[in-house]
């Protein structure tokens, strides 16, 4: 035992967040932020009950979920943020899906952002962009976009990653990759290792969590090379199978409903746990809490067998007169289907002091501290019913869904 830790129990002080290793052999811990936020909630309920809970010892939750990995303060999609968030006790990892020129799947969050993720301007790679990198100049912005299909998997591995950011001012390569926003950290970036798909879900499974793959939208046409929309769909899967994974360890995600249909179609036993990412209904005109301009109502997707849905936090919540946070008419809508709702992204805003940002946008009026996290979390776990939720800094999460047994 640490002579530090030795002085705290002496001293009678709570001790939150140490943790023996878990079944996998990974120490978790919660770290300081929990606390952080913890004490800038306004007294209440909701204060008292986190407090108490600060000498819990962490344990694995998959309620928690690793949103690119800890991509707060690591290179998302890349082996470090990807143990930071297993040690957070994140149950289930995530691997946005996307594929090289060669077609072998890597983990991307888009297919145009290695400009903005990786070093590949600053190489010979840079050549092979789909937009060769343009400097800032007559008012217009410094831009460039390379896509993983621009390069083979082989030149991949090659590239370096790098927290996402760009700098719009910037008149040479080396300054497109600084921007980062303030909030943020360049202090865990130096060895962040990229990973194909495949590699993730060995990394995952050893780590002792579950997945949550995301079939990433192409920005090249389809079929590309031959290869379809359907063959790309099935390869995801086509990857947790050789790896002999159960498909109940397995929530495939994507934006289209077509590529969960297919999974329900083609693939049941991983259709089951297809997860339908429902950013259209954040469309101008649409209102979700206004059913009539909905594409789809709650239960006509269950009919469809979809059994999750995956709404931004957002899209879940809306305030009444009196300026609480309360579930709306789609959250009602998905418990009155039986529907499974899970929701993002927590700790993706940075500081909460002006609303809070896109993810607060229902909301914004009752957001102005950091604290606001919990308060939103609460709601969405207590009378919103979400299953799970993602987060930049899975710890936050895993705190409170410890804390509340969840």
């Amino acid at each position: 035992m640490k002579y530090s830790m030795v002085l705290a129990l002496v001293a009678g002080f709570p001790l939150a967040g140490y943790a023996q290793n878990d079944a996998a052999g990974q120490f978790m811990s919660y770290g300081e932020r929990p606390a952080y936020l913890i004490d800038r909630l306004e007294d209440g309920e909701l204060k008292d009950t986190l407090l108490a809970c600060q000498g819990q010892t962490p344990e694995r939750t998959g309620f928690s979920i690793g949103h690119r990995g800890a991509s707060l303060m690591f290179p998302e999609h890349t082996v470090q943020a990807n143990r930071a968030a297993a040690r957070q006790g994140a149950g289930i990892l995530e691997c946005d899906v996307t594929f090289t020129k060669d077609q072998e799947l890597v983990c991307r969050h888009a297919q145009n952002d290695l400009h903005t993720t990786t070093n590949i301007l600053t190489t010979e790679l840079a050549g092979k962009c789909s937009t060769p990198f343009s400097p800032a100049q007559g008012g217009e912005d410094a831009a460039a976009e390379c896509l993983t299909s621009d390069i083979t998997l082989a030149e991949f591995r090659t590239l370096t990653p790098k927290m996402d950011s760009s700098d719009p001012t910037a008149t040479t390569p080396e300054a497109y990759q600084g921007g980062v926003a303030p909030w943020r950290t360049t202090l865990y970036s130096d060895g962040a290792e990229l990973m194909t798909h495949a590699e993730s879900i060995a990394l995952f499974d050893s780590l002792g969590a579950d997945f949550t793959p995301e079939l990433k939208t192409p920005e090249v046409e389809m079929p590309f090379e031959g290869y379809s929309r359907e063959d790309y769909a099935q390869a995801l899967v086509d990857e947790y199978r050789a790896a002999g994974i159960d498909p109940s360890r397995v929530w495939a995600q994507s934006f289209d409903l077509d590529d969960v249909l297919y999974w329900i179609e083609n693939e049941p036993e991983f259709g089951k746990q297809a997860v339908y990412l429902m950013d259209e209904y954040a469309d101008p005109g649409y209102d979700p809490n206004d059913p009539g301009t909905w594409p789809h109502s709650m239960k006509e997707l269950k009919a469809m067998g979809v059994n999750y849905i995956a709404p931004p936090m957002w899209m879940l919540v809306t305030l009444v007169d009196a300026g609480a946070i309360v579930p709306n008419a789609l959250a009602m809508a998905a418990q009155e289907a039986g529907m499974n709702v899970i929701t993002w992204t927590l700790e993706r805003s940075g500081p909460l002091a002006n609303g809070g940002g896109w993810y607060f946008r229902t909301v914004a009026d009752a957001i102005d501290s950091d604290g606001d996290y919990y308060e939103l979390l609460h709601v969405l776990a207590q009378d919103v019913g979400v299953v799970g939720v993602f987060s930049d800094w899975p710890a936050t999460v895993t705190y409170y869904a410890n804390c509340m047994e969840l």
